[in-house]
Protein backbone atom coordinates (compact mmCIF):
# COMPACT_ATOMS: atom_id res chain seq x y z
CA UNK A 1 0.00 0.00 0.00
CA UNK A 2 1.16 3.09 -0.76
CA UNK A 3 2.19 5.77 1.91
CA UNK A 4 -0.79 8.18 0.30
CA UNK A 5 -2.66 5.32 0.28
CA UNK A 6 -2.08 4.90 4.26
CA UNK A 7 -2.44 8.52 4.79
CA UNK A 8 -5.95 8.79 3.07
CA UNK A 9 -7.14 5.49 4.95
CA UNK A 10 -6.29 7.54 8.43
CA UNK A 11 -7.89 10.74 8.10
CA UNK A 12 -10.72 10.00 5.22
CA UNK A 13 -13.56 9.75 8.10
CA UNK A 14 -12.58 12.74 9.53
CA UNK A 15 -13.55 15.13 6.65
CA UNK A 16 -16.14 13.22 4.29
CA UNK A 17 -13.15 11.70 2.03
CA UNK A 18 -12.20 14.95 1.52
CA UNK A 19 -8.33 14.16 1.82
CA UNK A 20 -5.64 15.77 -1.38
CA UNK A 21 -1.77 15.20 -1.61
CA UNK A 22 -0.49 18.95 -2.39
CA UNK A 23 -3.74 20.88 -2.93
CA UNK A 24 -7.42 20.76 -2.74
CA UNK A 25 -9.43 20.88 -5.60
CA UNK A 26 -13.13 23.81 -5.11
CA UNK A 27 -13.70 20.96 -2.00
CA UNK A 28 -16.14 22.33 0.42
CA UNK A 29 -14.65 22.75 4.06
CA UNK A 30 -13.54 21.42 5.57
CA UNK A 31 -11.20 19.13 4.34
CA UNK A 32 -7.02 18.09 4.49
CA UNK A 33 -4.22 18.61 2.39
CA UNK A 34 -0.54 17.09 2.87
CA UNK A 35 2.31 16.96 1.07
CA UNK A 36 6.17 15.44 1.83
CA UNK A 37 8.25 18.06 3.42
CA UNK A 38 11.77 16.70 3.74
CA UNK A 39 12.21 13.49 5.14
CA UNK A 40 15.22 11.11 6.69
CA UNK A 41 17.86 9.75 4.29
CA UNK A 42 18.54 6.35 5.17
CA UNK A 43 22.33 5.39 3.90
CA UNK A 44 24.39 1.53 4.36
CA UNK A 45 28.17 2.15 3.94
CA UNK A 46 27.56 -1.13 1.85
CA UNK A 47 25.74 0.30 -0.84
CA UNK A 48 22.95 -1.67 -0.20
CA UNK A 49 19.25 -0.17 -1.02
CA UNK A 50 17.29 0.31 2.26
CA UNK A 51 13.74 -1.29 1.70
CA UNK A 52 11.75 1.28 3.51
CA UNK A 53 11.62 5.58 3.43
CA UNK A 54 10.64 7.95 5.56
CA UNK A 55 8.96 11.25 4.72
CA UNK A 56 8.51 14.35 6.90
CA UNK A 57 4.79 14.93 6.18
CA UNK A 58 2.72 18.19 6.43
CA UNK A 59 -1.04 18.04 7.28
CA UNK A 60 -3.03 20.81 6.69
CA UNK A 61 -6.53 21.08 7.90
CA UNK A 62 -9.12 23.99 6.73
CA UNK A 63 -12.44 24.47 8.13
CA UNK A 64 -14.81 27.25 8.11
CA UNK A 65 -14.19 28.24 11.78
CA UNK A 66 -11.32 28.47 14.68
CA UNK A 67 -13.25 25.73 16.18
CA UNK A 68 -13.29 23.15 13.72
CA UNK A 69 -10.12 23.66 12.28
CA UNK A 70 -8.72 23.08 15.62
CA UNK A 71 -10.63 19.99 16.60
CA UNK A 72 -10.07 18.57 13.40
CA UNK A 73 -6.68 19.08 13.42
CA UNK A 74 -6.24 17.54 17.10
CA UNK A 75 -8.33 14.74 15.28
CA UNK A 76 -5.97 14.35 12.59
CA UNK A 77 -2.87 13.92 15.21
CA UNK A 78 -4.71 11.31 16.77
CA UNK A 79 -4.89 9.12 13.55
CA UNK A 80 -1.42 9.60 12.40
CA UNK A 81 -0.44 8.22 15.98
CA UNK A 82 -2.80 5.59 15.46
CA UNK A 83 -1.38 4.51 12.22
CA UNK A 84 0.91 1.69 13.50
CA UNK A 85 2.22 0.73 10.21
CA UNK A 86 3.50 3.74 9.10
CA UNK A 87 4.97 4.05 12.59
CA UNK A 88 4.57 8.08 13.03
CA UNK A 89 6.24 10.20 15.35
CA UNK A 90 5.10 13.92 16.01
CA UNK A 91 7.27 16.42 15.25
CA UNK A 92 5.61 19.61 15.79
CA UNK A 93 2.46 21.07 17.59
CA UNK A 94 -0.33 22.38 15.29
CA UNK A 95 0.28 26.11 14.37
CA UNK A 96 -2.70 27.81 13.70
CA UNK A 97 -3.22 29.15 9.59
CA UNK A 98 -5.57 31.36 8.58
CA UNK A 99 -6.53 31.93 4.21
CA UNK A 100 -7.00 35.59 3.64
CA UNK A 101 -8.46 34.89 -0.15
CA UNK A 102 -10.72 31.99 1.26
CA UNK A 103 -11.55 33.35 4.68
CA UNK A 104 -10.29 29.50 6.28
CA UNK A 105 -8.73 28.56 9.17
CA UNK A 106 -6.11 26.00 9.56
CA UNK A 107 -3.73 24.14 11.35
CA UNK A 108 -0.87 22.55 10.28
CA UNK A 109 1.58 19.93 12.00
CA UNK A 110 4.64 17.91 10.63
CA UNK A 111 4.76 14.16 11.37
CA UNK A 112 7.65 11.31 10.56
CA UNK A 113 6.22 8.52 8.57
CA UNK A 114 7.67 5.31 7.43
CA UNK A 115 6.46 3.19 4.63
Amino acid sequence: MSLESQIFDALKGLVANRVFPDVAPDAALPYVTYQQVGGEAINFTDGAVPDRSNARIQINVWAATRADASRIGAEVEIAIRGAGALQPTVLSARVALYDDATKARGTMQDFSLWY
